[in-house]
């Protein structure tokens, strides 16, 4: 068990202590993006589940594993915010490539790709949006999804390429119109009261497994929501938080979990697990990626440097008493389509303003620059608003701020 989770002590942990049988029923995996955790997530799912002998093994076939695999359990439920495209596109290169190759990783890299789009379409089950109106506006593009790929299905042959390509091209497309369009940034109660219902039925066999990933990204509504079932969880169910934030937890819910630390692998592990599990390869034209995370941005439809000049620009305009040029912005970095790239484009600004904690005007001004980002963050994953209307808006906050501490944002560009 916990094969698939390579170069992290807690998996070793989860072994003792599901041996054991010491394992709670609320735990919290914390650790930087791209380190497992929601691979260990599903995958101790899957082995609480297991009727196989010797239990939890990945190559076991029994009818639990093999829709945990494919993640369509229904004794398990995963919800939370988080970018998921990015993986699908990598999980799509490795696909092909491998089907273009006839390599014999190819089954491994269909299992892969029908996983990583099944973690964003598992975010869309009716048990978490029941009574929502946007039900009815995203189930087409889920039942699309579903119907491609029920042609990729481990066991099936696989189309000819054309149609392949076609196939992968489809499901890309609808995923980044669902992420986009319809998963929520911070996680709303109305969720929490949804999977609440479904937690109190029993389990036809096993645990019935919830995970939140990114569970640092809550409505304060949901977070208290939370709190009370977590205070009195219901028998038979295993509740998994993940968070890259542990800090922004909130302490009652920290002392209803145990933690299960897992760290930033080193360059080789990272380079290792690029081969193994997406299958990357160095080549004459190009060198192996700074590790996975720098990987999957190379699928970001905008270069990561272009957004965080952008951000620098931008910051440096206000400073400088200029009003930035939102629209040439807003063009560089393709719209901010998929929304992380907004997120990248504030966190440019943070860095851009860090020189103002050195002295005291400058703090003050810090302060409030993060609670205008924020402010802008929100209006944009969380009420949907347009990214343009949000810096401007952003701009006229941050020029009154710098106005009113007497243009103490030019120290930050010194």
């Amino acid at each position: 068990m916990f094969e698939n989770v390579l170069y992290q002590n807690a998996a070793d942990l989860l072994i003792e202590d599901i041996a054991k049988d010491r394992l709670p029923r609320s735990i919290l995996f914390y650790g930087p993006s791209s380190s497992a955790k929601t691979t260990a997530a599903l995958e101790l799912a899957r082995v609480l589940s297991c009727r196989g002998t010797p239990k939890g093994e990945w190559n076991c076939t029994c009818e639990s594993c093999l829709r945990h695999k494919a993640l369509v359990s229904q004794n398990m439920l995963l919800l939370g915010a988080g970018n998921r495209t990015l993986e699908i596109a990598a999980a799509k290169k490795s696909l092909l490539t491998q089907y273009l190759q006839n390599s014999s990783h190819l089954e491994s890299s269909r299992y892969f790709y029908v996983r990583a789009v099944r973690k964003l379409t598992a975010r869309f089950s009716p048990v978490l949006w029941e009574g929502e109106d946007k039900l009815s506006k995203f189930s087409p593009l889920v039942q699309s999804i579903d119907e491609d790929l029920e042609l990729l299905n481990p066991g099936r042959t696989l189309p000819e390429e054309e149609e392949l390509r076609g196939i992968l091209d489809d499901i890309e497309k609808n995923c980044e119109k669902l992420e986009t369009s319809f998963l929520y940034e911070s996680l709303p109660v109305s969720q929490i009261r949804n999977f609440s219902s479904w937690a109190h039925l029993s389990a036809a066999h096993g645990k019935k497994v919830l995970i939140i990933e990114n569970a640092d990204r809550m409505q304060e509504s949901a977070r208290n929501a939370l709190l009370k079932i977590l205070e009195e969880p219901p028998e038979d169910v295993l509740f998994i938080l993940t968070t890259a934030r542990r800090a922004s937890i909130l302490p009652t819910i920290l002392s209803r979990v145990r933690t299960y630390s897992f760290s930033n692998r080193t360059k080789e592990q990272q380079e290792e697990v690029l081969t193994r599990v997406f299958h990357v390869t160095p080549s004459y034209s190009q060198s192996m990626p700074e590790g996975i995370d720098a990987y999957l941005s190379s699928f970001l439809p905008v270069n990561l440097n272009t957004v965080r000049k952008c951000s620098a620009d931008f910051f440096a305009d206000i400073s400088n008493g200029h009003v930035p040029d939102i629209a040439g912005i807003v063009n560089v970095c393709g719209s901010f389509k998929p929304r992380m790239i907004f997120r990248i484009f504030l966190e440019g600004i943070i860095e851009a303003q860090k020189k103002l904690l050195h002295f005291p005007a400058g703090a003050v001004c810090s302060e409030g620059i993060l609670k205008e980002l924020k402010e802008a963050y929100n209006n944009v994953t969380v009420y949907n608003e347009n990214p343009a209307g949000a810096l401007e808006m952003l701009s006229r906050n941050l020029m009154q701020i710098n106005h009113v501490n007497g243009g103490a944002f030019r120290e930050a560009l010194q």
